[in-house]
């Protein structure tokens, strides 16, 4: 029996596409599905200025295959020494959808992040006049602080101080891991949203950790204890529409990743719609999944709906998903959700 699903064209709104061989190879497994993305400027050197992120969007349009269609949606990377006129004019131009803050040392290629927010006070407050959103990686990167604790820490000592100081920012808590991030943004009806990612729904850090240490499951920020997998999945599929997806997906080389000190991030781009749809299946949220991935995201960046639609489709046959995806003379190995999944998309 063939079940059927048909949805406004999804979005993802946090996407890494990295660059040169990378983005040639991991660009179209995106665009495939995908009408729009937020774009990472996590790049080596970051794109903090409107000239790069103009010449990164132009990269990514030069790669795009022909008769596919795709918009990247571009962002910059906040610095401590960010010009807010500079990031207003990239803004008002419509050349950036968002800021990114990255506390320093969060995660891949974050070393140019912030270390004294105080620093940023003047972007902060030019982005809350101007309505650009803020993507926030909320980790706080103490040593002295748990790796499972850092998000909740985050939240405590940096995030909420931030919106308390800054009426009107628009935040968007990026791959929330925790109840904790549910909770506080269940708590806050305007200017913020959060996005959770098709991995987090999937595995815990038993996934990682449990027989042996899995590299293609280490992600930053870490998936927790089943419990906050669980509240990942009552929000997402919920029909609120402050959480909306993210994928984060976060391409690698094999090598990197099956490294001594392996690169955190999992590749979700290639199966994520059917991933999702068996986790709202499983959930009985089906009526739920166009709402977190074609609708409230939109929504919270003020942007149209798509208008073309995705149709997902189940049978009884077991979808297959490549394992890895050639990206130059190197090899990304696609997330394995450890279990049978019976949807595809219409092709």
């Amino acid at each position: 029996m063939t079940q059927s699903l048909t949805i406004a064209r999804p979005d993802d709104w946090h996407l890494h596409l990295r660059d040169g061989a990378m983005l040639n190879a991991v660009l179209p497994e995106t665009a495939r599905d995908f009408a729009r993305a937020i774009i990472m400027p996590n790049l080596v050197p970051p794109v903090v200025t409107g000239a790069q992120a103009t010449a990164y969007r132009d990269r990514i349009l030069a790669a795009l295959p022909e008769g596919m269609d795709f918009t990247p949606l571009m962002t910059l990377y906040l610095t401590e020494d960010t010009d807010p006129a500079d990031m207003e004019a990239a803004h008002a131009s419509g050349l950036i959808n968002a800021v990114k803050l990255y506390p320093a040392g969060a995660t891949t290629n974050s070393s140019s992040g912030v270390s004294n927010f105080s620093n940023v006070r003047a972007c902060l407050e030019k982005m809350a006049e101007i309505g650009l959103p803020m993507c926030v990686h909320g980790e706080v990167t103490d040593h002295d602080i748990d790796i499972f604790d850092r998000e909740a820490v985050f939240i405590d000592r940096v995030l909420d101080p931030i919106r308390r100081a800054t009426p009107g920012l628009r935040v968007i808590m990026e791959h929330i891991t925790t109840s904790n991030g549910v909770d506080y943004v269940k708590a806050n009806d305007t200017d913020l949203g959060a996005t959770i990612t098709t991995h987090h729904l999937i595995i815990n850090r038993n996934h990682i950790l449990a027989g042996g240490i899995k590299p293609h499951y280490y992600c930053l920020p870490v998936a927790k204890r089943e419990e906050h997998r669980l509240a990942l999945r009552a929000a997402a599929t919920s029909g609120d529409a402050r959480f909306f997806l993210g994928t984060d997906s976060a391409p690698h080389t094999d090598a990197l990743k099956e490294h001594p000190c392996g690169c955190a991030g999992c590749f979700t781009a290639t199966n994520t719609m059917p991933l999702l749809a068996h986790v709202f299946e499983e959930e009985n949220a089906l009526d739920k999944l166009e709402g977190f991935a074609s609708r409230h995201g939109p929504a919270f960046y003020r942007l149209p709906v798509n208008s073309d639609t995705l149709t997902l489709t189940k049978s009884d046959a077991v979808t297959e998903f490549p394992t890895k995806l050639e990206a130059g003379e190197d090899t990304v190995t696609v997330f394995d959700p450890g279990f049978p999944i019976h949807w595809s998309v219409a092709r």
